[in-house]
């Protein structure tokens, strides 16, 4: 009978220790944190979050690749237990083209060039804009504007009479 008690109280004193030397949330947490910082590919440091052994990762990371490295660098702390990845991948910044504006010389050649056509049409060029005057036929006012825009001047200022 006292073997008995001896035996299970040992079992249970074991079972203890080793339930006891399980690493806390914090510990995980400060394991994963500086395996993450090994990443190169992350533009930012990730939030990571530990419940109970469970890592859960959020922030941005640059590509597939980079979300890949940073959950596997994570689960390999030890006492993880899983890792739920919420990283998600940053976007693209949209890059636009400038704006591209032709010199007064070019444009003043193209402007004369595109109201030949049109004699009762008189057009300034004066850095970048270009000013009409005069008088055109609303048929052939559509025709005339888009041969100037073609042009790519900074601005056209209509001030034609339209017959």
């Amino acid at each position: 009978m006292k073997i008995t008690k001896i035996i299970s109280s040992m079992l249970i004193m074991t079972a203890l220790f080793f339930s006891g030397c399980k690493p806390k949330d914090a510990d995980i947490k400060a394991s994963v944190e500086e395996k993450l910082k090994t990443n190169m590919e992350m533009p930012t440091p990730a939030m990571v979050n530990v419940n109970d052994g469970v890592v859960t990762l959020s922030g941005e990371c640059k590509d597939e690749a980079c979300k890949a490295k940073c959950a596997e660098l994570a689960n390999s702390a030890k006492g993880v237990k899983s890792v739920v990845n919420n990283l998600v991948i940053a976007q693209a910044p949209v890059v636009t083209a400038p704006v591209v504006v032709t010199t007064d010389d070019a444009l003043t050649t193209g402007v004369k060039d595109a109201v030949k056509d049109f004699p009762t049409v008189t057009a300034v060029v004066n850095d970048g804009i270009v000013t009409l005057t005069g008088e055109i036929k609303r048929d052939r006012l559509q025709n005339l504007i888009q041969s100037l825009n073609t042009l790519k001047p900074k601005k056209i200022e209509n001030q034609l009479t339209i017959k």
